[in-house]
């Protein structure tokens, strides 16, 4: 399998590039740079809008929704150039996840009112699956929706909602049926976030953000019409939606930028006078590392070509998982390390990096979440573990 890019690969490569010179705002590329979240709706929204109007707004979907209609090897461009080009994150709720689920088992009416509004950045979505209790075991969700003549009626809570405070819409799992395996009884919902009896609950983290949320619905009425596909069916649903999100998890170019950076951090901070980046113990673990990096690379290239042969991805959804976040969270252990006590420090110039130093230590804490979320590791283990070793 020759995993090389071909000449039409590297023109589009080009293209992104000269994309993000010129239509990126500097001020966005500049807090994306130093990691600072404050404007994170309004920067995303912006980038979308920037993206939309390029015809760029949704790289995955088909032509006929509105999408590129680019290869995956093109996708695979697109990301890690917008990665290396400190570009925000598109908004994965909308159109990596819920999208996707809309495309392929909403009927024609769900798709024509949500889809063209996920693509022009008009709707935020987040994400209705965590419990108390039901996280890596999702499928002993207990949110509870019942049915009232042409509505649902959901009571229940969700736990470790990413950026539900900005949310105009939420994609629910909600049990429908209790009476047979715990599977068969789940349903998927499409719930306004300005119907009454929501209620938003932040839930601050390691490193004193406000990213995640509690999530509470008391008797809020959900028309049928705002089900995906059957009744009972949802796990279903859930299942082709998780494939879609364990994918995007590696994060290869995410992890290239950080990379990047550690090593420039490494070249001009000194301890004793010598650049770290000399120091051989420190050389080589950035080394390892960076060599883990290009493995996972080349794995996920690997995913990329297979798919443009029609090999559906089994298990490698969950090895790029595995190792993605764990690679993203070693770099940026090292970042912090680098760094010293002045990782501390969030905001204030540093002239010996040359530039503000970036909110290492915030990053640090925030990125121990990686190994959970999308199913936690050991989860992906246990799913490696049945699909290839059949144990």
């Amino acid at each position: 399998m020759d995993l090389a890019f071909n000449q039409e690969e590297q023109a589009f490569r080009e293209e992104v590039r000269a994309f993000l010179r010129d239509k990126l705002p500097e001020d966005i590329r500049q807090r994306v740079h130093l990691g600072d979240h404050s404007c994170i709706k309004a920067d995303v929204t912006n980038w979308q809008k920037i993206l939309h109007a390029h015809g760029w707004g949704a790289p995955a979907w088909p032509v006929e929704f509105g999408g590129t209609g680019w290869s995956k090897a093109q996708q695979f461009i697109f990301e890690t150039e917008c990665s290396l080009g400190d570009a925000p994150v598109q908004l994965a709720f909308g159109v990596k996840m819920v999208a996707p689920v809309i495309m392929r088992f909403g009927s024609p009416e769900q798709q024509q009112r949500f889809l063209p509004r996920i693509l022009a950045a008009e709707d935020w979505w987040c994400q209705g699956y965590s419990e108390p209790g039901s996280g890596s075991d999702l499928a002993s969700l207990k949110t509870k929706a019942e049915l009232d003549g042409d509505h649902y009626v959901v009571n229940g809570q969700k736990v470790w909602n990413t950026l539900g405070q900005f949310a105009d819409w939420i994609f629910c799992l909600v049990r429908t049926d209790a009476s047979g395996k715990p599977q068969r009884g789940i349903s998927f919902l499409l719930i306004d976030m300005k119907t009454p009896g929501i209620s938003v609950r932040p839930t601050r983290l390691l490193d004193g953000s406000y990213e995640v949320n509690e999530i509470w619905f008391d008797n809020v009425r959900v028309p049928v019409g705002n089900r995906i596909g059957d009744e009972n069916s949802g796990w279903t649903y859930a299942k082709y939606l998780l494939g879609h999100e364990r994918t995007n998890i590696a994060g290869i170019g995410a992890s290239q930028r950080e990379l990047r950076r550690l090593k420039q951090m490494a070249a001009t901070i000194k301890r004793n006078g010598v650049p770290l980046i000399e120091d051989a113990v420190f050389a080589v673990r950035i080394a390892q590392v960076e060599l883990e990096l290009k493995a996972l690379e080349i794995t996920n290239l690997r995913v990329i070509f297979a798919e443009a042969q029609n090999h559906a991805p089994g298990p490698e959804a969950s090895i790029l998982k595995i190792r993605g976040t764990e690679i993203m969270q070693r770099i940026t252990e090292l970042q912090v390390e680098s760094l010293g006590a002045r990782a501390l420090i969030a905001d204030s110039p540093d002239h010996d990096l040359g530039e503000d130093i970036p909110r290492a230590a915030e990053a640090y804490l925030n990125q121990r979440k990686l190994t959970i979320f999308g199913g936690s590791n050991e989860i992906q283990r246990n799913i490696i573990a049945q699909m290839i070793l059949q144990v």
